[in-house]
């Protein structure tokens, strides 16, 4: 499904989607195309794309093609999905971890969709750091 969503091809296109929009979270997915962990990241983006278009937009992003980010970001997982509001990254509280990012393929299309509005929330009021509306620590996964 990633042939569905828009690419960014260069560094320059990257900062000009997170500088230019000023209304609605910015999601970055970071990865490859062929990865099977992408692959089903951008098939829940692709699902929740028509729901959230009035409060995010959707971007996809080659780490290969575009390295430019790869040390800033800390893009060393297969696949990566950063936010961004009004030309801020937003940190997202999942549990124990990373704040930075969600680094693993979510499959639930309304469980993305809570994290974004949560994340558009917080954002909206200032906040740079929300806390998700799941514990994903893997004390559940148990």
């Amino acid at each position: 499904m990633s042939y569905m969503l828009q690419h960014l091809h260069n560094g320059w296109q990257v900062d000009q989607a997170i500088l230019s929009e000023e209304d609605r979270v910015v999601i970055i997915r970071f990865g490859h195309d062929w990865d099977p962990t992408c692959m089903v990241m951008d098939e829940t983006l692709y699902k929740v794309a028509e729901k959230v278009k009035h409060f995010a937009v959707i971007y996809l992003v080659d780490i290969t093609e575009v390295p430019d980010f790869n040390k800033m970001y800390e893009l060393y997982d297969p696949c990566t999905t950063m936010f961004f509001y009004r030309n801020k990254h937003i940190m997202i509280d999942l549990g124990p971890g990373n704040n930075n990012k969600i680094n693993w393929a979510m499959e639930d299309g309304q469980e993305f969709i809570d994290i974004v509005e949560t994340i558009f929330r917080g954002a909206r009021k200032g906040r740079g750091l929300v806390v998700s509306p799941k514990d994903y620590s893997t004390k559940y996964r148990y």
